[in-house]
């Protein structure tokens, strides 16, 4: 389970602010659009040339953000009000899945933005366990960063990041950071 109740934190969320970014409880459009593009950055310049699954993908904001589109796009989400948003704001398909427990169809990469950070630790690493055994090439992730201690949020270290690498036998990994105070984009690549 995550630290709180995953769909009452959205929920309200939505109730409050819609369809917009505010409602998944990101600080604002701005924020998220700073660590969409942190992602694409560690991401391949052409992303035509790839299928792309979006683990965790709210109302699909980071599908109708991208400028190129995948070969193909998967959104994942875990509450049925965010896949009916997502269905209708992206024309893709959407499943309805808890990524901590489920396996995933494979992707050359999955992308995570936003969605760890309410998870507890344990949670977090079976998500990214799960995203990076069903791609082929990678999965590149954004988290709240740092050692602050909450009982909402989910912060982690570089040697948390570091631990989960190395479990996982990830290859390479690469850091985008200094785009947001308490935050890090990280890619784990084949």
């Amino acid at each position: 389970m995550p630290r709180i109740n995953n769909e009452k934190f959205y929920l309200s969320a939505f109730k409050t602010y819609g369809q917009t970014p505010r409602g998944v409880n990101w600080h604002s459009q701005e924020h998220q659009s700073m660590r969409f593009k942190a992602i694409l950055q560690l991401l391949p310049k052409d992303i035509s040339r790839f299928t792309l699954g979006d683990a965790g993908c709210g109302f699909g904001d980071f599908y109708t953000f991208l400028q190129t589109k995948p070969k193909k796009y998967l959104g994942i989400d875990s509450l049925e009000m965010m896949q009916k948003v997502a269905i209708k704001r992206t024309g893709t398909q959407i499943l309805l899945a808890d990524i901590t427990k489920s396996t995933l169809p494979t992707m050359d990469y999955y992308l995570c933005s936003g969605a760890l950070n309410i998870l507890t630790p344990f949670e977090t690493y079976q998500f990214i366990a799960n995203c990076y055994k069903a791609s082929k090439k990678g999965f590149v992730f954004n988290a709240l960063f740092g050692e602050k201690k909450s009982a909402t949020y989910n912060y982690m270290n570089k040697k948390q990041i570091q631990d989960i690498a190395t479990n996982l036998h990830v290859k390479k990994i690469a850091y985008k950071e200094d785009y947001l105070e308490n935050d890090i984009s990280v890619g784990f690549f084949k």
